[in-house]
């Protein structure tokens, strides 16, 4: 089975295009299946399953989302052999910049959108410089010029990734998406596999529920901002 990672900011139009991609392939005989993460809640799993494509849903509750989907990984691959998908794609909450859930050796796509502004590139971490396949949405609502410049930005944080335009609405560009995603290494395993970025080393007193502020509520992997005229 060949297995995707699909991760982006949230509304960047990840669930639109991955539908739209895998809707496609369906069309065409292939068994797809979709593995979505969230933190809290999410109305995606009512519109793959509209389309007809399989779909299970996880929501991390209280544990950082990405760090969910890791503990959970090697179980999604097992529920998507079982179900003798030929494609199984994750979807990530996308919630957090400095994560990535990107795991060596599987076809890692980012989700990202043209209103997002031209920094943006920039300020998005692992999800984006690390991805192999970089999806960028909502090019119908800005400029031939806008749509370039923003992909020039993007090739500036991860110069060999390679870069589709596609509609989330109308579908353009879903059928080549759903090709590339196809074109995904075969995933037999997942254990021993590794991340392509470590998590955020984050055990503090607020990762254990504390609420209260204040250094005397803090343990753990604390770090204090230098403000301007402190030593650092």
């Amino acid at each position: 089975m060949r297995l995707v990672t699909v991760a982006g900011p949230p509304s960047s139009g990840k669930t639109a295009v991955t539908i739209k991609a895998l809707s496609s392939l369906m069309r065409e005989g292939a068994r797809v299946g979709v593995v979505k993460f969230d933190s809290l809640s999410t109305q995606d799993q009512s519109l793959y399953e509209k389309q007809g494509i399989p779909v299970t849903t996880g929501i991390s509750g209280n544990l950082c989302p990405d760090h969910f989907f890791v503990s959970n990984a090697e179980d999604c691959l097992t529920w998507g052999v079982e179900s003798g998908f030929d494609l199984l794609v994750i979807e990530s909450a996308g919630l957090c910049n400095r994560c990535a859930p990107h795991i060596q050796g599987v076809l890692a796509v980012c989700v990202i959108d043209n209103l997002s502004g031209v920094d943006t590139p920039r300020k998005i971490g692992p999800m984006l410089k690390m991805a192999d396949l970089v999806v960028i949405t909502k090019g119908d609502i800005v400029s031939q010029a806008e749509r370039e410049v923003f992909a020039y930005r993007v090739r500036q944080v991860n110069g060999p990734a390679t870069i589709l335009q596609v509609n989330g609405l109308t579908g353009q560009g879903g059928h080549e998406l759903g090709r590339l995603l196809m074109s995904a290494p075969e995933t037999d395993q997942l254990e021993g596999r590794l991340l392509r970025f470590s998590m955020p080393a984050a055990l503090c007193s607020y990762c254990l529920g504390q609420r209260k502020i204040g250094s005397d509520y803090q343990m753990g992997n604390v770090r204090k901002m230098c403000f301007q005229g402190e030593l650092p």
